[in-house]
């Protein structure tokens, strides 16, 4: 789809050139013919040229690229001031500074000290100052502000910039060249082309044809800024990847995501082999607990011919607890008092044998002392 349609140049007037005696030979390619001593511009050849710079001030705005928008004829100044300021890119509306891009930093000193002067303003210091000093700091603020109000924001060279008259914005158009930056100008039929890297040529004097011209210029812009941002959202969301389920596995939200449920068969099926699993699984505990009481030694046997069971010792059968809710508590073991009184014989080793009677010994011994 065209940028612009050809009813909407002809009523812009952007067909309109220069008096005859006033064109550049240069543009012959560019003029469809001539009426009443006026040179009529090819409105074919402005829309391929509208059409060719519309794709590269796009791609520039994709790249969050900065386009100066150079207007300082009466005609162009309001437009210019306000196209650029929708999209945010910097303007020069009053006057083409020499050495604005080929001695930027010197200009960027001069944009520092603007901000010097209104952050003096703004904080009420030159009500300090003598009234001579503040009323000349006062009318340097206003000088700056005049002619480096619109580049206030220009941190750093350009990556084009879009011309109203080339002719009289030569100088701009020159450092532009002297630094390669691309030139996007309208050209009248008595401007030089060949300075010019995307060519829209058009009448660059009438109100409505810049101001058409410049707004097709900066929907160029804008259009490229949401291509930008749209591709700044897709890198921070990232992509998303949906991962598949196991099969049978089951979510809360299966019906809503429309993961595969589990069918009547399996979930009974399942529901079996989870009874089965939970069954072995009790008949384990009981029968390791069983296992581990008929290991503990026995103690002596008391009457009747059971075994004996101290105070500490639960009597009652493992399989019984296990149905009365105690699965999974073992047997209690035996107190330390009862494993000693088991591992030990009915005489203590530790204790020496009792020496025999012998009362001849005593006897001797006691004529020996007599």
């Amino acid at each position: 789809m065209p940028v612009a349609t050809r009813r909407e140049l002809l009523e812009a007037g952007v067909h309109f050139g220069h008096q005859t005696r006033r064109w550049n030979p240069k543009m012959g390619r560019f003029i469809f013919g001539e009426r009443s001593g006026i040179y009529i511009i090819d409105l074919e050849k402005t829309l391929t040229g509208l059409d060719e710079a519309y794709e590269f001030l796009m791609d520039v705005g994709r790249q969050n690229g900065v386009v100066l928008f150079v207007g300082t004829k009466k005609q162009a100044q309001e437009t210019v001031a306000e196209q650029a300021s929708r999209v945010g890119m910097p303007y020069v509306n009053n006057r083409w500074l020499g050495g604005m891009l080929t001695n930027f930093q010197t200009i960027y000193g001069r944009l520092k000290r603007l901000r010097e002067l209104r952050d003096m303003e703004r904080s009420g210091a030159l009500e300090f100052l003598a009234k001579k000093e503040a009323l000349k700091l006062r009318h340097e603020k206003e000088k700056l502000e005049r002619n480096l109000s619109g580049i206030q924001d220009m941190e750093r060279v350009p990556n084009a910039i879009f011309v109203i008259d080339t002719k009289k914005e030569h100088i701009a158009v020159k450092e532009a060249r002297k630094l390669g930056i691309p030139v996007v100008a309208i050209v009248d039929s008595n401007c030089d082309p060949d300075e010019v890297d995307y060519i829209i040529p058009g009448n660059d004097d009438a109100i409505r044809a810049c101001s058409l011209i410049a707004k097709i210029v900066a929907d160029a812009l804008q259009e490229g800024q949401y291509l930008a941002y749209q591709g700044m959202q897709a890198r921070v969301a990232g992509p998303e990847f949906e991962r598949e389920p196991a099969p049978g596995s089951f979510t809360p939200d299966d019906e809503a995501s429309g993961r595969p449920q589990l069918s009547e068969e399996e979930a009974a099926w399942m529901g079996d082999v989870l009874d089965e699993t939970s069954a072995a699984t009790v008949e384990e505990t009981s029968a390791a607990a069983v296992d581990e009481t008929s290991a503990a030694p026995e103690g002596p046997a008391a009457d009747g011919g059971e075994v004996a069971t101290g105070p500490d010792v639960d009597a009652t059968p493992v399989a019984e607890r296990v149905a009365a809710g105690e699965e999974g508590e073992a047997a209690q073991p035996p107190s330390s008092a009862d494993e000693a009184a088991r591992e030990s014989p009915d005489e203590s080793p530790d204790e020496s044998p009792a020496a025999p009677s012998n009362p001849e010994g005593a006897e001797t011994g006691t004529g020996a002392s007599a």
